[in-house]
């Protein structure tokens, strides 16, 4: 056991170290594995070092809780496809703030009178901890299409947003100001609860990346606040990390879409609307069907080709025969490269992970603002289910409701090859002008059976 305070200071400074190279490693695909890794090693550090302090007890209590947590960690990690790691983030996070808040329950009775410095911590960490655990849940069912991915609006909502979050910020403040009885850290966590399903309620799928973000931020910034709680440095810091860099995204994501944080909080963004800003075919123009076989021959005869992958391509689970693909194209002398928009599916760095789970080499992804100059020179571009951020409404129509906000230009290439189910708008409900380009002819079907029908049709060339 140790009861050195220095040893167990230096341990903690350790795990921290460990923290910060691993976000260092995490900000790009080609260490992310090393960082996760690194990350992990840390935290091993963090717990063995917790376990040994002198004077911890309840070992049965943490030995069942540990395998428990360890199970469920391993056999999530393991099962979970990768296109349902949106989910899993989030409802890993949401547990993430339901264990500050449980930890704030519990240390309440701990407070040594009434109005001591620890209840501004406990009243923090109970209060962002609910709301991040709230949100998570109902962000999970979104995600997981358990409830409407859709905005969920009422008139008054965000009036009624602010009088729940008021009332749990009243009675948190009682609690600090000397209120003893327990039943009012249960209206903050409560009220708290119900502001968070609120408030995740109106954000529709387009807007979920930042929603993500921003509730890991909270999570985080609950954690330090229950390491105030508990005395722990290393809770503290580790919290702070997370909440800063879920901060950090949540802004980037914001940029990426041209809109700030409140309108994407509070502007119900997402809702369907008939002739706003979507693509209009009163001048003539007409969306252009076309067949495997035809656009094969574009891409086995093209000297560049784009890849431009959305959320179509993840839930049909098309990653594998993307690659495939890229690989043929390659064999006969076509350079191939993919298209990365900051905010293509449903979490920061989606299309990155599904891709680096096909194994598509690195040097061949792209960010935006890399890769947008590269279009014009481009013979074809396949777009796989992304929508919104292919639509040039975003340049040309100020009515748009998505007007400002950067988009790859695969519209300036030669010739737009679009991969899509149906003329279903995208996450933004309006409808993308780009079907009505005379450049652009769309592959109607499900992603996976579409490209694995042109891997056939080219190898047939």
């Amino acid at each position: 056991m140790i009861s050195d305070p220095s040893v167990i200071g230096l341990l903690y400074l350790v795990t921290i170290a460990c923290f910060v190279v691993a976000l260092r490693f995490l900000s790009s695909p080609r260490h992310a594995r090393r960082g996760n890794w690194v990350g992990g090693a840390g935290m091993l550090v963090a717990i063995a070092t917790t376990l040994a302090i002198d004077g911890i007890g309840n070992w049965a209590l943490i030995v069942v809780a540990g395998v428990i947590g360890t199970v469920v960690g391993v056999v999530g990690a393991r099962t979970v496809k990768m296109t349902a790691m949106p989910q899993m983030v989030a409802i890993f996070n949401g547990v993430g703030g339901g264990a500050a808040a449980l930890v704030a329950l519990a240390e309440w009775h701990h407070v040594v009178e009434p109005g001591a410095e620890e209840t501004v911590s406990i009243v923090l960490s109970a209060l962002i901890g609910s709301v991040s655990f709230a949100g998570s849940v109902v962000a999970f069912s979104k995600l997981q299409e358990l409830i409407h991915g859709r905005p969920i609006v009422f008139p008054g909502q965000n009036v009624l947003n602010l009088l729940v979050l008021g009332g749990a910020s009243a009675f948190g403040i009682a609690a600090i100001a000397g209120a003893e009885d327990e039943w009012v850290l249960y209206l903050v966590i409560g009220l708290a609860l119900a502001f968070g399903v609120l408030f995740v309620l109106p954000i529709g799928g387009a807007d979920m990346p930042v929603v993500i973000s921003l509730l890991n931020a909270l999570t985080g910034l609950a954690a330090s606040a229950t390491g105030f709680v508990l005395g722990s440095t290393v809770l503290i810091v580790s919290g702070m990390l997370v909440g800063a860099a879920g901060t950090l995204l949540t802004l980037l994501m914001a940029k990426a879409m041209n809109r700030s944080v409140a309108n994407v909080l509070f502007g119900a963004f997402g809702q369907v609307q008939a002739g706003a800003g979507g693509a209009r075919a009163d001048d003539g123009r007409t969306v252009r069907a076309t067949t495997p076989e035809d656009v094969a021959v574009q891409l086995a005869y093209a000297r560049k080709v784009i890849i431009a992958p959305g959320y179509g391509m993840a839930v049909a689970q098309a990653q594998h025969d993307v690659r495939q693909l890229a690989d043929l194209l390659e064999e006969r002398g076509v350079e191939v490269k993919y298209a990365i928009h900051p905010v293509a599916g449903r979490m920061p760095g989606h299309m990155n992970v599904l891709l680096a789970e096909a194994n598509v080499p690195y040097t061949q992804l792209f960010e935006m603002d890399e890769i947008n100059p590269e279009f014009p020179q481009t013979d074809v571009v396949l777009v796989i289910g992304a929508n919104d951020v292919t639509n040039p409404a975003a340049r040309n129509d100020p009515s748009s409701p998505i007007y400002g906000m950067p988009i790859l230009d695969v519209d300036k290439a030669a010739s737009v090859v679009v991969l899509k189910r149906s003329m279903n708008p995208g996450f933004a409900g309006i409808d993308n002008e780009l079907y009505l380009d005379p450049k652009t002819t769309m592959l109607f079907g499900d992603a996976k059976d579409s490209v694995l029908k042109l891997i056939a049709a080219i190898k047939a060339l």
